[in-house]
């Protein structure tokens, strides 16, 4: 299993030391919300951050997450900052298989997530064009809910649908729900405060990795 770290956990006085601390014990993406305050009720980073980012950390697989009304503006500025991965959201009304198209023609992973009241089925006319299907464990838009355990079928619904690219879960995971997720077909955990609020990250880290 994939660990991603969301940096929506960290300190941002101290962003540069806290993901050189969880990369160092063993993280293997790292995860960055985007927030328009419109799509959620939340801001968050812009596309310097992710620039500064991939400057500091050039080979570190980003991860970025836009949640927002109008990504295709800001398509192009995310992945000439280094984003290694882009997901959109399946609840926009543009032309999602245009912007994965996209962002698959940059060379970069293309992704698609699903709030928690959107069924798997919204998917079927392009699901053969993403690399990758987030599904939201929690409302998306702030960090510390609980884990939804009803999520769980959208995993299995995916993998008995004969999907074969990564699926990845953000929201309340952490070493005790892992199991199940793993078990579900998940391949990428995305964890903001299970990492960054960790006493014992390394350990935390190699039994995850051992799931």
């Amino acid at each position: 299993m994939l660990i991603a770290p969301s940096i929506l956990a960290a300190d941002p006085l101290n962003l540069e030391r806290d993901v050189r601390q969880v990369m160092s014990a063993g993280c293997d993406w790292l995860h960055v919300d985007i927030m328009d305050a419109h799509f959620v009720p939340n801001m968050s980073f812009s596309p310097s951050v992710v620039s500064s980012l991939h400057r500091a950390f050039p080979d570190l697989f980003l991860d970025v997450h836009l949640m927002m009304d109008a990504p295709g503006r800001y398509l192009d500025a995310f992945m000439d900052a280094g984003a290694s991965s882009v997901t959109i959201h399946a609840e926009l009304e543009s032309n999602i298989p245009s912007m994965l198209r996209t962002i698959r023609h940059h060379g970069v992973r293309a992704a698609v997530a699903l709030k928690p009241s959107t069924p798997v089925s919204v998917l079927n006319d392009y699901l053969d064009q993403t690399d990758m299907v987030l599904v939201m464990t929690v409302e998306p838009g702030f960090g510390g809910q609980p884990f939804r355990f009803d999520m769980l079928d959208k995993i299995r619904a995916l993998r008995g649908a004969g999907y074969r690219g990564l699926i990845e879960a953000d929201g309340g995971l952490n070493l005790r729900n892992l199991p199940e997720l793993k078990l579900a077909g998940l391949d990428v955990a995305v964890m903001g405060t299970t990492i960054f609020g960790s006493k014992q990250l390394k350990e935390d880290i190699t039994a995850m990795h051992a799931l």
